[in-house]
């Protein structure tokens, strides 16, 4: 009981809670000696020094330093992805390389519950851990879930490319305004993972996606006076690439509704330790069992 009490005092979890003293009876069962008692006790406080010490170097940052890390590698590469896509436009694209594009912002795509797994873990250990900063795990868990919606809003567009060269590809007239818009997604997203890399409890800085939702304005322009000439088809796709370049901006500035006024899914019970807390069966199993009573009885229940 003591040792459970210390866990949660610790702040290190309710796994932890159940894990300590379990651990305990373990290593001082009933019915040894007191030398036996000792020897236990200190050999399992060398091995948990030995754990700690190996456990820095398998994992050599934090739960929020790892985060931080897996969520610029992802943007570096959809920022990469995008520079790609912009200077193909602009030199005119084949359908294979178009292809290619594609298939790279599906990995990109299948990278996503990794780096949102990790997030969890950051925003966990936060929450357990004393020396945590809580504040800093929630800004990465945001940052985290703007990216997704940043990847996913890079594979429409790539998707959108590859369908206008099926379709004869893009007009020559919008080439060069297409190429800049994509130009001015793969710059502000690399600002924004300089950013987070160089001080990630900085407010966000609304100036990164300044020319990026320029750039979107002037190709709208351009596309409704080149409206009449060109291909309807092709003018729907370029419009659709301009609200995917809006919606990349919106994660970039954290302004969009559909990061903060939606509740994103926590990690399945299949990923957990536990699939319920302890406190939860308790109540679960006296609700049962409250169930199961007369009426007149579940009142003292």
């Amino acid at each position: 009981m003591l040792c459970s009490v210390a866990a949660r005092a610790m702040h290190l979890g309710e796994v932890a809670s159940i894990n300590v003293p379990v651990t305990a009876l373990i290593v001082i069962g009933p019915g040894i000696t007191e030398n036996n008692a000792e020897h236990r006790m200190y050999s399992t406080l060398i091995g948990a020094g030995i754990a700690i010490l190996f456990s820095y170097f398998a994992h050599p940052k934090t739960p929020a330093g790892r985060t931080i890390d897996q969520i610029a590698s992802l943007g570096r590469k959809s920022a990469e992805l995008l520079g790609q896509m912009a200077q193909g436009v602009a030199k005119g694209y084949t359908q294979d390389e178009a292809g290619n594009w594609l298939a790279k912002a599906r990995l990109l795509v299948e990278e996503i519950p990794r780096v949102r797994a990790q997030a969890l873990e950051a925003r966990t250990f936060a929450k357990w851990f004393p020396t945590a900063e809580r504040d800093e795990a929630e800004e990465l868990y945001s940052r985290g879930v703007a990216v997704e919606h940043t990847v996913v809003q890079v594979r429409t567009i790539a998707r959108t490319l590859f369908d206008s060269a099926v379709d004869g590809g893009i007009p020559p007239s919008t080439k060069r305004k297409i190429a800049e818009a994509l130009s001015a997604a793969s710059f502000a997203i690399t600002a924004n993972v300089k950013g987070l890399l160089d001080d990630q409890g900085q407010d966000i800085d609304a100036s990164q996606t300044e020319e990026m939702r320029e750039a979107g304005a002037s190709l709208v322009n351009l596309l409704f006076d080149s409206s009449a000439e060109d291909d309807p088809d092709q003018i729907v796709r370029s419009m659709s690439l301009v609200t995917n370049l809006e919606r990349i901006a919106d994660s970039l500035d954290q302004a969009s509704p559909a990061l903060t006024d939606v509740v994103t899914p926590d990690e399945p019970s299949s990923a957990k330790v536990l699939r319920l807390s302890p406190l939860n069966q308790v109540r679960k199993w006296r609700r049962n069992f409250r169930n199961l009573l007369p009426k007149k009885l579940r009142k003292y229940f």
